[in-house]
């Protein structure tokens, strides 16, 4: 009965044995057997380098933030604008507006070869005098009929300017104010009028359309408009030539590259706007061993215009616009999820099983083929029949 049974369960054997007497082993057919095991071998190291590596597998979805906050860090050099001169402002469609922004930026005095010279915060690079601690306490200074602070009163070069910037004035003459010259402004004026300034950190924006822009003269309201006093710079001209080092929105993702990274611009004498474009993506990165991060990428494309223009007879007019560097971004509602993919242990398997049973069959129809023709051929010859 078990010999029955036994007898009857290996009918189902679907890999039926020949005997070793029927067996021919021939040396085309070691070739094809070692090529055949070449061949398998790479392919599964290639699968199992596959197996180990990380794919990004990108998707794209509604961006549902609300009431978000972007941050944008900046690295951007001019080697022929000295740094008293620069204004760095934010404005958006929200109606925020941040003039001369002076938290988390920093200002770094460049000498003419583009050596550092000075490094400070960028609240106190605008005050080109001395000390506010060296002037006397008791000495209640004139803001030339500007509106002064809460205190009254003007110490300090600084403080005029101030003043003037709270009543929309322009800062033209400072050599006409007490403060200005007992501090040698127009000497510190001068000692860096062949320096350069470098202006890198970190703004906080909301996340909706608007511009960030780095111009000549302090900035200030004036009837609803967003306007600088640039007059005083005018008649010693401007060049605007710049660097991008670094300009990113979000988080810095390694091996990510921003469009404007080590961008350069040079030869820009005069009076230039140099617009960017920039369309920004949310991204979120879900990696498989890391937290998740919320970052952006941006396209960008580039606008420059001489504001400077003659008329028919040939007289240059004063411009109708804003020199400087202006960065106009906008908020795609869409956003790209990258998220880090590896292949399964299974598929991993599957791919090993297709690889080695698929190399053998082709293999052995290869040494089959060849059999038969290496057969014919020799029944041939032994008729005579062949040429």
């Amino acid at each position: 009965m078990v010999k029955s049974t036994l007898s009857r369960f290996k009918n189902f054997d679907a890999y039926a044995k020949t005997l070793d007497d029927f067996r021919v082993k021939t040396s085309t057919g070691a070739a094809v057997t070692l090529v055949s095991a070449c061949i398998i071998f790479i392919l599964l190291l290639g699968e199992f380098f596959d197996y180990r590596s990380i794919h990004l597998e990108s998707s794209l979805v509604v961006d549902g933030g609300r009431k978000e906050k972007m941050s944008i860090d900046f690295d951007i050099t001019f080697p022929k604008i000295p740094c008293y001169i620069l204004t760095l402002d934010v404005m958006d469609v929200a109606g925020e507006h941040q003039s001369d922004i002076t938290h988390s930026v920093y200002k770094v005095q460049l000498s003419p070869d583009g050596t550092e010279v000075k490094r400070e915060r960028s609240k106190n690079l605008g005050n080109t005098g001395p000390d506010p601690k060296e002037v006397s306490e008791d000495h209640c200074g004139s803001c030339g009929g500007a509106q002064p602070p809460e205190s009254g009163c003007c110490y300090t070069c600084d403080d005029v300017r101030q003043a003037y910037v709270r009543s929309g004035w322009s800062f033209n003459h400072p050599e006409g104010i007490e403060q200005c010259v007992r501090e040698g402004y127009l000497e510190k004026m001068a000692e860096q009028a062949d320096q350069g300034c470098r202006m890198h950190g970190q703004l906080t924006v909301n996340k909706v359309a608007g511009n960030f822009h780095i111009a000549p003269g302090r900035s200030f309201q004036r009837m609803n408009m967003h306007v600088h006093d640039i007059q005083q710079y005018l008649e010693h001209g401007l060049d605007f030539s710049h660097h991008i080092k670094q300009l990113s929105f979000g988080e810095t993702i390694p091996n990510v590259h921003n469009p404007l990274d080590d961008q350069t611009v040079n030869n820009a004498e005069g009076l230039y706007m140099f617009q960017y474009y920039i369309k920004v993506v949310g991204t979120t990165y879900k990696y498989l061993n890391k937290r998740p991060v919320k970052t952006n990428q941006y396209s960008v494309t580039q606008f420059n215009r001489n504001l400077q223009f003659k008329d028919a007879l040939g007289q240059v007019h004063q411009p109708n616009g804003l020199p400087g560097v202006f960065f106009n971004f906008d908020i795609s509602p869409m956003m790209v999820v990258q998220v880090e993919e590896r292949k399964s242990f299974t598929s991993f398997l599957t791919g090993v099983c297709a690889i080695v049973g698929g190399i053998f069959t082709v293999a052995s129809i290869i040494d089959g083929a060849i059999w038969r023709a290496e057969r014919t051929l020799k029944r041939k010859m032994e008729l005579g029949k062949a040429l």
